[in-house]
């Protein structure tokens, strides 16, 4: 067994062990779809961190960051805009006392809101999952020659039991763990990673020698080969992911109080904007480094950076920081949608008298069936920009703009929340799978953003002005 690998199993398994003994004390629904709703902010900071940092940061962003140069960093730009808002909506958010996004989208439109919220949050999150399982299947690639195929399958059955173990209240305390091991593994790396290189002077000679004059010159600016359409892009679909976000509103969901959550999104502000701004300096020193991954393996080059460009302990410790980026997002993203359709179709609809116990196996069940259905996605997604990309604009302007308008618009009504989810998440999947971005140069996107606010603004001037008890709990 070579160090490597070694070090990924001991942080699985201490992983593991973590989880169980947190699955202890989960004894109802509330501990498992929102940990009791007794977290510190410190541990929100942590799970949120580990939460949105994963595989579209680390290989998606990485991998566009070596294509493009600090350019990615319009990728990562999106989010950043979008935290500064919702610092002013996670004390509402979690004053509301609900469980999932679509719990809100019923107080605030209907039950069919609800319905389509949930149809949403699924299709895009499964996808997020799945491309977590093949970010997996790489790591294990890089450290061990294991085919990567057979990679995937073994991170699909680790992160789907871990997931289905004890639901919220263990993610959340090993999130902890994770987001110390990313912040250190990442900014442990770089002092290694650019003395190799000869300082940025070093990166920049490379750059020229490997691609050009040209090329080096667009990669270390802020802009580099992209218009202004280009850019936003990228930065538009996560901008609108973020603001939308099931799990961090499920976080929310889960801190001690208003003031708990408001706290957690100042630290969450910070970590994010570190450690996506450090992934893109270590992908641009590391395209100076490496330019054989041109060839069509740009998404793996922080995990051949931590295997081939540093020294053995500052690469076990950026590895396993790897592990514990993708091991976390994959367990987030199951989670959601699978207490989404427990809370939202199953308790709602489908047995309303269910158990505590009846809920938690119900759950487990649900996390299981999303697990195996995000397995069989991957092959519809040549890689997992392509696939961050479509989830990321799925939800984004399937959920966000309804979900926004109730803490933001009073006149919204059912039927501009209704027509603005429905409108989204229809345009986003005719544009993707009829391959419009292709034959039009236009990305989804735009249609689809486009198509979500006409929905919204138009359903809701069109019909009457909703009652007062349907706003006030927002706005109160």
């Amino acid at each position: 067994m070579n160090v490597y690998l070694g070090v990924v199993l001991i942080y699985l398994v201490f992983l593991t062990g973590v989880s169980i003994y947190a699955s202890r004390v989960a004894k109802t629904s509330a501990d498992f779809m929102v940990a009791g709703r007794k977290l510190s902010a410190s541990v929100l900071v942590g799970t949120l961190l580990a939460t949105w940092i994963g595989s579209g940061s680390i290989i998606a962003g990485a991998g566009l960051a070596y294509r493009e140069g600090f350019a990615a960093l319009w990728f990562d730009a999106g989010v950043w805009v979008a935290l500064g808002a919702i610092y002013f909506i996670a004390g509402r958010a979690r004053r509301l006392e609900q469980l999932t996004v679509p719990d809100v989208l019923e107080l605030r439109y209907n039950q069919w809101a609800r319905v389509l919220g949930t149809l949403v949050t699924v299709i895009a999150y499964t996808v997020i999952a799945s491309y977590q399982f093949r970010a997996g299947g790489l790591v294990l690639n890089i450290v061990t020659g294991l085919d990567p195929a057979v990679g995937t399958l073994i991170t699909f059955l680790f992160v789907t039991t871990f997931t289905a173990t004890a639901g919220l209240l263990s993610i959340a305390y090993t999130d902890i763990f994770n987001g110390l091991l990313m912040l250190g593994g990442i900014f442990f790396s770089y002092p290694f990673l650019i003395a190799r290189a000869g300082g940025w002077e070093g990166v920049r000679e490379r750059l020229i020698l490997h691609f050009g004059e040209i090329a080096a010159a667009e990669r270390l600016s802020l802009m580099g080969r992209f218009t202004l359409t280009e850019a936003l892009s990228y930065a538009l679909p996560t901008l609108l992911l973020m603001l939308g976000l099931a799990n961090m509103y499920q976080r929310f969901f889960s801190a001690r109080d208003e003031r708990t959550a408001r706290r957690a999104v100042i630290g969450w502000i910070l970590g994010t904007v570190a450690i996506e701004t450090m992934i893109v300096v270590l992908a641009v020193i590391g395209s100076s480094l490496f330019p054989e991954l041109a060839s069509g393996r740009s998404e793996q080059v922080i995990l051949y950076v931590a295997r081939e460009g540093l020294p053995t302990l500052a690469g076990c410790v950026l590895l396993a920081a790897a592990v514990a980026i993708i091991a976390s997002t994959g367990d987030s993203f199951l989670l959601v949608p699978a207490t989404s359709l427990v809370r939202d179709i199953y308790q709602r609809f489908v047995n309303p008298r269910a158990t505590e116990r009846q809920l938690i196996l119900a759950s487990r069940l649900a996390i299981i069936a999303l697990g195996v259905l995000g397995y069989i996605l991957i092959q519809f997604f040549e890689t997992v920009l392509r696939a961050a990309l479509f989830s990321y604009t799925m939800y984004g302007v399937g959920i966000t703009p309804a979900l926004l308008a109730c803490f933001l618009w009073k006149r919204v009504t059912t039927a501009g929340g209704i027509a603005s989810i429905l409108g989204g998440m229809l345009m986003t999947l005719i544009w993707h799978f009829a391959s419009l971005a292709e034959k039009t140069g236009v990305e989804t996107i735009y249609p689809a953003l486009a198509a979500s606010l006409i929905g919204l603004i138009g359903g809701s001037v069109l019909t009457p002005p909703p009652p007062e008890e349907k706003w006030r709990p927002f706005f109160s």
